[in-house]
């Protein structure tokens, strides 16, 4: 029996012998077709190696390699600040190549050259050169306020601040701001204090996070103000909603909140209602036979009512619903509750594709054993999670999949048990983020997401949030109390591109409802275990530390949240440490981490101690780990750097030591917010200090959004704009959020 080949050239020698040998070779079994396909194999590599030369001479098709290459052919200068180039046999390297040298600025730099000194080419440099899709160029000059030409007058310019126009004065400090200002003679691209409004000034705004959908998912009613009272988030905190950019439309690329994802202000979103509210809009809310309204359909906007409601105060009218973007918030009118269920769109701010989201994420296949698709069991919404279980338990298959479709929220009480050598893959639809929200609805026992390892079995819950209780991952049970476990970890547990809710839940100010509560459980559990591009609390590990060896703990490109620096972010009840060897790159971790032994950890930010219990086991590469932990051997790693450079600088005993005091002070990571939830959550604050900025090993950032190489993109973009802009023009860069 022939198997199936995802590549259809892979018998085109077999189909161009005579038919006469073709049926000779079913009695032997299709040898001789192996062996054409075999060959067939490696006269494709050549054939495509060949092809793809030809196409190696444009710099539309050209291979990441060839670029640099074709940048030097036109005199392309990449820039030396944005750190050196990498090597692209890994993936890591290859995306930071991208980024030094980027493809559309190298296709565009002929024309750039020509347009050299207008305003529109500053904003599309972001875009080319730093990978911004969002930017605006703002002329400083033209807000300032001067004396008019009685000859030449600019009756659009240099206004006076008009109290009267209160939408204009909510754009004050923003991009968009149109009343005029004193002038400010600080230089706008200063290494020190930044200024703006000056005449040679010239600003490009930038907008960091990214806006992020959730379409059609339960709200959330807030019943302790009342009943009427709901949020767009369903975890009932107040955040702030975003815009769904639409497309640029001026000649500097951007001239409109419109086309930014930026928060939606409630003065904007009063005087345009139809351009954020509606489906396909920034918001939209569904309320099944509330006042007449389609099942499927959103509330009409004539029933929408933008208002404040900072303390619920705002009562609407009969067949009406108050609106606030601004916390994300909604009610209905006291006495016309919704009889049904109610549904929200919006738009979210944060910062890359981490945790579950509405993001396009490939799909991760648990099946490397053998050949074919598992079986996948389809989760829609009305439908329950706890059915799918008990079909997959009843067909008990191999390899399976539990797919998730919609984003909603599921309440279940969900438990399950692996077999021997099984998996199970719990994962959401491409571009969906479902909940899985656990309630306390056992008295004598706890509510977790049970999972019952069996021995050589792998378990992975992908693109999902979890809320309300922790997952709680156990092993087989043992024959008696005194039989040992096993001693080798042959399973496998995977946590990809999920939300484990730190602290299980927030309120309405983002803060835990059980900060000391973990979000991750693992009892004797012989697995390896995996967590990748993930928001997770802390993780407690229970394990035999007589018996056994310690389990692999792997964590990469995440959030690790205790919710509080001095809390524990990774340890063992009762115990010294947690009986793990933890490997970690790329991770931002707030609270204390006590494990036994660190194999490797990298580009990383512990915003808590760090010890372990084998410090001659392992090592640390540009992380930042506060002074006076135990850690294994440490390489490149923040505060030590600043320490021994205080040391050197200073022989004085006195003057050392506080020079010392004051370096390791100012190396301290600073976040523009440490509450889940919140846009700007777990992002470097704009003062944060250089070292940790450009302190990862490739000169990125150190923490979770190391891969967004922020410093790289903004050093080129500096550059690109001094050498477009006119001789007497000063340009800098300048974040919106």
């Amino acid at each position: 029996m022939t198997t199936t080949n995802p590549d259809p050239r892979i018998d085109r020698l077999y189909q161009l012998i005579p038919a006469i040998y073709r049926i000779r070779d079913v009695d032997q079994n299709y040898s001789l077709q192996a062996l054409l396909r075999v060959i067939a194999e490696q006269v494709n590599v050549v054939e495509d190696n060949i092809g793809q030369l030809y196409e190696d001479w444009f710099i539309e098709t050209a291979e990441d390699w060839a670029v640099p290459y074709i940048a030097d052919l036109i005199g392309y200068v990449p820039v030396l600040a944005a750190g050196p180039a990498s090597d692209d046999s890994t993936p890591e390297g290859a995306a930071l190549n991208r980024i030094l040298i980027p493809r559309r600025e190298v296709a565009n730099t002929i024309g750039n050259r020509r347009r050299k000194g207008t305003l529109a080419l500053l904003g599309q440099l972001a875009n080319e050169v730093g990978s911004w899709q969002y930017a605006r160029a703002v002329e400083f000059f033209k807000q300032l306020a001067w004396n008019q030409n009685i000859d030449h007058l600019h009756m659009h310019r240099a206004r006076t601040v008009d109290v009267r126009r209160v939408e204009e004065l909510d754009l004050i400090c923003t991009p968009f701001q149109r009343f005029a200002r004193t002038a400010d003679l600080r230089r706008i691209d200063s290494n020190r204090t930044v200024g703006r409004y000056n005449i040679p000034s010239v600003g490009v705004f930038m907008w960091r996070l990214n806006s992020y959908s959730v379409t059609q998912s339960p709200a959330y009613c807030a019943e302790d103000p009342g009943p009427n009272c709901f949020t767009f988030s369903m975890l009932g905190q107040d955040a702030p909603l975003f815009i769904n950019p639409s497309p640029a439309a001026g000649p500097t690329g951007i001239d409109q909140e419109l086309s930014v994802p930026g928060r939606i202000r409630r003065f904007a979103f009063a005087k345009y209602p139809d351009r954020f509210y509606g489906a396909g809009n920034s918001v939209a809310i569904y309320a099944d036979g509330w006042a007449g309204s389609a099942p499927d359909q959103p509330v009409p906007l004539s029933a929408i009512v933008p208002a404040d409601l900072s303390l619920w105060q705002y009562v609407p009218l009969l067949n009406h619903i108050a609106v606030d973007p601004v916390l994300g918030r909604f009610a209905f009118p006291p006495n016309q509750l919704p009889k049904k269920s109610v549904r929200v769109s919006y738009h979210y701010g944060f910062s890359a594709d981490i945790g579950g989201g509405e993001y396009d994420r490939p799909i991760f296949d648990p099946t490397s054993r053998k050949p074919g698709e598992p079986i996948v069991y389809k989760v829609g919404r009305g439908q329950r999670i706890a059915d799918a279980l008990a079909k997959w338990k009843l067909d008990s298959p191999l390899d399976a999949v539990i797919e998730l479709s919609d984003s909603t929220v599921y309440v279940e009480a969900l438990s399950l048990s692996l077999n021997p050598g099984q998996t199970l893959q719990i994962r959401a639809a491409n571009a969906k983020r479902p909940v899985i929200r656990l309630l306390d609805d056992k008295t004598d026992m706890p509510d977790a997401l049970s999972v019952t390892m069996g021995e050589s079995s792998r378990f992975t819950i992908d693109g999902v949030m979890l809320s309300g209780r922790p997952l709680q991952i156990g092993g087989p049970e043992r024959a008696g109390a005194d039989a040992p476990a096993s001693p080798v970890c042959g399973s496998e547990v995977v946590i990809r591109h999920c939300t484990l809710v730190p602290g299980w839940g927030i309120d309405c100010d983002c803060h835990p409802t059980h900060p000391a509560e973990p979000s991750l459980e693992l009892f004797n559990v012989r697995a390896a275990v995996r967590i990748e591009h993930s928001i997770i609390g802390s993780i407690e590990i229970n394990e035999d530390e007589v018996q056994i060896d310690p389990i692999p703990l792997s964590i990469c490109d995440s959030i690790l949240d205790a919710t509080d620096p001095k809390r524990q972010a990774i340890g063992a009840p009762g115990m010294a440490v947690a009986h793990t060897i933890l490997s970690i790159a790329r991770c931002t971790v707030i609270g204390i981490v006590d494990v036994r032994a660190i194999e490797s950890a990298q580009d990383s930010i512990f915003r808590g101690c760090l010890n372990v219990a084998r410090r001659q086991l392992g090592c640390m590469r540009f992380c930042y780990v506060p002074y006076g932990c135990r850690t294994p051997r440490r390489y490149e790693c923040q505060p030590d750097l600043v320490t021994q450079a205080a040391i050197a600088a200073f022989p004085d005993a006195a003057t050392q030591a506080k020079a010392v005091a004051g370096e390791r002070l100012r190396v301290e990571p600073q976040f523009t917010s440490m509450h889940y939830g919140a846009p700007g959550y777990a992002q470097l604050g704009r003062n944060c200090a250089q070292e940790i900025e450009r302190g990862a090993e490739d000169e990125s950032e150190m923490g979770v959004f190391h891969d967004l190489f922020q410093p790289q993109r903004e050093a080129n973009l500096n550059a690109r704009l001094s050498e477009y802009t006119p001789a007497g023009m000063d340009v800098g860069i300048l974040f919106a959020d």
